[in-house]
């Protein structure tokens, strides 16, 4: 059986896009995740890989919360246009 990766794994954009739900972080995780990356990136203690990495992992998570915005934005245009 192959192994499965975490949500905090690598995945190419692809990869983010079709998740199943129950692996892929909702909103809240994927920005919580991402101001951990962040503060991360702000230390002077951590090495250039770790650096790519965490950058790496920190545009994935913003493309989650990117993507779950538009999603939200959608849905509330959809909304107001059928109650019109």
């Amino acid at each position: 059986m192959p192994e499965q990766k975490s949500w905090k794994g690598i995945y190419t954009s692809s990869e983010i896009k079709y998740m199943d739900t129950k692996e892929r972080p909702g909103f809240e995780q994927a920005l919580k995740e991402l101001e951990t990356i962040v503060s991360k990136l702000e230390q002077e203690e951590i090495t250039l890989e770790e650096s790519v990495d965490l950058y790496e992992k920190g545009l994935k998570m913003a493309k989650i919360c990117t993507e779950t915005l538009e999603q939200a934005e959608l849905k509330i245009e959809q909304v107001n246009d059928a109650s019109e």
